[in-house]
């Protein structure tokens, strides 16, 4: 299976998944500072700015797009419950 590697910087933290892992899970299972309440009908609170590696992530789906035009952002601004880790990444919380 294939690895990547993804940085959350706020915390310093770099660890390896396997690749097509989304951001959200990771960032959950070690603590890092991005949020949502898409579980409470939040959309978009779990935006986050990639610092380096965004061509290492999956492409922005219709209703990521959607949700980052509502939120005025685009690139480097991704939402973590949808980008998939492809390769080597590095994210902060937005």
């Amino acid at each position: 299976m294939a690895k990547a590697r993804i940085t959350f910087s706020d915390i310093g933290l770099t660890v390896t998944v396997p690749a097509g892992s989304r951001v959200i899970e990771i960032s959950e299972k070690v603590g890092a500072g991005i949020v949502y309440s898409c579980r409470e009908g939040d959309c978009g609170s779990c935006l986050m700015k990639v610092l380096e590696g965004a061509e290492n992530l999956s492409e922005p789906s219709v209703l990521e797009q959607k949700i980052l035009r509502e939120n005025m952002v685009g690139p480097p601004y991704r939402l973590a419950c949808q980008a998939q880790v492809l390769g080597d990444v590095t994210v902060k919380p937005a």
